[in-house]
């Protein structure tokens, strides 16, 4: 009896991990926030530790809506400067603020040394609604991300990063009019786009395509966010208009009370969503850690991305 030759068939996360001698290395990016806590900041540096030896070629820290977290991302900002070798990308908002305000706020990012700037038009305050409320502009303000992206271009020359909506922004009357906001973002000195999280792959390339075809030529990331906690998706998901889609919370059913099981899930769904867009030609990645290290070290390492630098030597 013949037998058939055999056939070696693999899926695209065991492809990822089969780079080619010589091939570029992903490159990858975190987002944190600013704790609330002593516990919450003990958290916040493990992840930092865990994360660095990675070599990410920026972290950003968030800005809180309204500027609520102005503070607390400020001194995050300025501790990743004085103890580590990252490169941090302050998040700064324009909403409740006068120009004076945020221009004091960017003059003091440059002194201390911050060459990278997140820049976000935000969300209103929680008095005025919160997320998803309705954004009224100061008079004396900026009155959205592209004027603060020509401001901030205007004083230094910052590496300035901008958010990009795949699906659409709430707020917006169509995806041509969000590529309309890109292009002018970019005129006014945006030099990166980092995407919204998003599950649909398709509709990622499809605004990608379409920016570009309208002339867009900055680096468009995807933002991946590993999802342990289902139900607290659907609501950060329902504030963004992200569609979750039905295979996702298939997966996710009736493990309310099973979180070992939800991370590996996590760690599955994440890792393959950026071993797809690898095979699309995309090799940057920014990470929604929420302060976590776990899962977004191990889909690096499915991505091949190494460590540097010894694991104790970085925390030291």
């Amino acid at each position: 009896m013949t037998l058939p030759p055999t056939r070696r068939v693999i899926g695209p996360v065991a492809r990822a991990g089969e780079r080619p001698a010589g091939a570029a290395r992903p490159r990858v990016s975190f987002e944190f926030f600013p704790p609330k806590t002593e516990k919450m900041e003990e958290s916040l540096w493990e992840a930092i530790t865990r994360l660095a030896p990675l070599d990410p070629a920026f972290v950003s820290v968030t800005y809180g809506a309204g500027g609520s977290t102005r503070e607390r991302t400020h001194r995050t900002v300025k501790r990743i400067l004085d103890e580590t070798s990252l490169k941090p990308a302050a998040h700064l908002t324009c909403v409740g603020a006068s120009r004076a305000e945020v221009d004091e706020v960017i003059h003091d990012y440059w002194n201390i040394g911050v060459r990278h700037i997140v820049s976000l038009r935000g969300d209103p305050p929680p008095g005025e609604g919160g997320i998803g409320g309705v954004y009224v502009p100061r008079e004396d303000g900026y009155k959205n991300a592209t004027e603060l992206t020509a401001a901030l271009r205007g004083v230094a020359p910052f590496e300035v990063l901008v958010g990009v909506y795949p699906e659409k922004h709430p707020e917006s009357p169509s995806l041509d009019h969000d590529i309309d906001v890109l292009k002018a973002k970019v005129d006014a000195g945006a030099t990166l786009g980092i995407s919204q999280f998003f599950f649909d792959i398709d509709a990622f390339l499809r605004f990608v395509d379409k920016a570009r075809a309208a002339g867009v030529t900055i680096p468009i990331v995807p933002g991946v966010m590993p999802v342990t906690n289902f139900n607290g998706l659907k609501k950060m998901s329902a504030a963004c208009q992200t569609s979750v889609p039905s295979w996702l919370a298939n997966l996710f059913d009736g493990l309310d009370e099973d979180p070992e099981t939800r991370r590996l899930i996590a760690c599955s769904v994440a890792a393959e969503m950026c071993a797809k867009l690898q095979e699309q030609g995309f090799n940057d990645f920014h990470f929604y850690t929420l302060n976590r290290a776990d899962l977004v070290y191990a889909i690096c390492r499915v991505l091949g991305v190494r460590e540097t630098a010894p694991a104790r030597e970085a925390a030291a």
